[in-house]
């Protein structure tokens, strides 16, 4: 066999790639070792033997005693003083007569597997037996990722996708090495997370939709059960409540919190701006206190978000002294609070994030005041964009995002003036207004969402050229694993009809 190309398709592109000559080839007689002494790293191994196994027809294996590796075998290995590669950096390894994956962390094991998928034959993410052969050209990856933040948002308030269809999207993002999930789980057309202390935001607040579809929520039961299938890909959910403006599903289940007393009616359009929290009723303070005290409670990550945008119905006062407010209600559930970036228009507690959308200025305001930023440019990234003018999905506002706009732009460019010290890193939103099903959303994501990946994982110098031959080469794999995705024009995708699930 020749020498292997100096970049496989890989998504996210890794830092180094180095070639050999021959190819290593997975059997029927392959094991999986891993130490046993680390839990994760053994959950790691075994994601990694159920992946392989349909396809495949193997058994896989998985060994977790100390034991010599055979010709043919797959080695997941911890070197926690290894510190070169970072909290998420892994190298793989492939020679002729074995696999290697090494990492300092479990989730660093975890990027390594989905390396490993990659490099294997698209037909792998098959769920019914194919035939193989299972080859991988020998080579070396040493890789680690340029920001620690990379992540999507979902919006589920518009439109309700349920646990199911959020664990595939789970499944799908960290295949991709992707790290956050941002789920935006209230506004204006619905309330979509159960809180013990305030039951009428699910009985009535969650029973309307964008459109005036049928709604639904998460009781506190599935949505723990959705945050404890991220945590095993190592995604952190990010949940967010949007406050002071998009609360009209609030103000429909609480008439306290409305400045009169009176009950808002449902609301099902489009249209933004228009509703708000009653800033200076202490009621209101309680009621932020009691449904982010249960979401804290609810979600073992770092961070809360607490929305802030388009403020266009609250005073300007009333919004900063809301804005310092809720940073303070969030510190006091051991939270980190996150933000649109409006909210740099009050004053910041220096462990505040800040998610930069649209307003340069504002991102600088926020730097300024010690906060860091999470860069989501609305004319790159927001993925409920349309593709172009004839896109069946999406909006406009901010302007058509081909596959390429999404991809062909720098994480250091887009906010002049700061350094890329003051970014956590980038996600992608997918805004619900014009989506209410999976063709619907697999169509607006894929496969923009894989170069938002790229950009957040890979280094600066990445070239547009190069990556569209690497993704079209994920067409099949995407098929494989069932994705409706967007055959863009200008991506030379394999042959129509290559589905390895027919």
């Amino acid at each position: 066999m020749g020498r292997a190309p100096a970049f496989p398709p890989v998504i996210p592109k890794p830092l180094a790639v180095a070639p050999g000559r021959g190819a290593f080839e997975l059997g029927p007689s392959a094991r999986i070792h891993v130490d046993g002494r680390n839990a994760e790293a053994v959950r790691v191994a075994r994601f990694l033997a159920e992946r392989l196994r349909p396809a495949t027809g193997f058994r896989l294996p998985v060994s977790v005693k100390r034991r010599p590796a055979a010709a043919g075998d797959v080695v997941l290995a911890l070197a926690p003083g290894n510190r070169s590669l970072g909290d998420e950096g892994y190298r793989v390894r492939v020679e002729p007569g074995l696999v290697r994956l090494d990492a300092r962390t479990p989730a660093g094991l975890f990027y390594a597997v989905q390396t490993l998928r990659q490099l294997l034959p698209a037909a792998v993410e098959s769920p019914r037996r194919q035939p193989g052969p299972w080859r991988i050209g020998v080579l070396t990856i040493h890789d680690r990722p340029r920001f620690g933040w990379r992540g999507l948002m979902l919006d589920v308030a518009r439109h309700f996708f349920d646990v199911g269809e959020v664990k595939r999207l789970i499944d799908l993002m960290s295949l991709y090495k992707l790290n956050r999930l941002h789920l935006h789980l209230t506004d204006d057309q619905g309330w979509r997370i159960a809180i013990r202390s305030r039951p009428n935001l699910t009985r009535v607040g969650a029973s309307t939709a964008v459109g005036g579809g049928p709604g639904g929520h998460y009781t506190r039961r599935r949505y723990a059960e959705l945050v404890k299938h991220a945590r095993r890909r190592f995604v952190d959910v990010v949940p967010e409540v949007d406050m002071p403006g998009h609360v009209n599903a609030a103000l429909t289940s609480y008439a306290e919190l409305t400045p009169d007393g009176v009950a808002a009616a449902p609301y099902t359009g489009i249209e933004v701006g228009f509703s708000s929290l009653s800033i200076r009723k202490e009621s209101t303070y309680a009621f932020v206190d009691d449904v982010l005290g249960e979401l804290a409670a609810l979600t073992p990550g770092r961070y809360l978000h607490v929305g802030g945008d388009e403020p266009l119905s609250t005073e300007p006062e009333d919004y900063r002294f809301f804005v310092e407010r809720v940073q303070r209600i969030v510190h006091s559930h051991g939270k980190r609070a996150i933000l649109w970036e409006e909210a740099a228009r009050a004053r910041l507690r220096r462990s505040a994030v800040i998610q930069h959308w649209h307003d340069p200025e504002l991102a600088r305001r926020a730097v300024g005041q010690g906060a860091k930023l999470v860069l989501s440019p609305s004319t790159r990234v927001y993925l409920d964009m349309k593709y172009d003018r004839d896109s069946p999905h999406g909006l406009e506002w901010a302007g058509l995002t081909n596959v390429r706009k999404a991809y062909d732009w720098d994480p250091s460019g887009v906010v002049a003036g700061i350094s890329e010290r003051d970014v956590l890193g980038v996600e992608a939103p997918l805004w619900s207004e014009t989506i209410d099903t999976r063709a619907g959303l697999d169509w607006l994501a894929f496969p923009r969402l894989l170069g938002v990946a790229e950009a957040g994982w890979s280094p600066a110098g990445r070239n547009w050229r190069e990556y569209r031959m690497r993704l079209a080469e994920h067409g099949p794999r995407l098929e494989a694993l069932g994705v409706g995705f967007h055959r863009a024009a200008g991506i030379p995708w394999p042959e129509v009809g290559r589905n390895p699930r027919k």
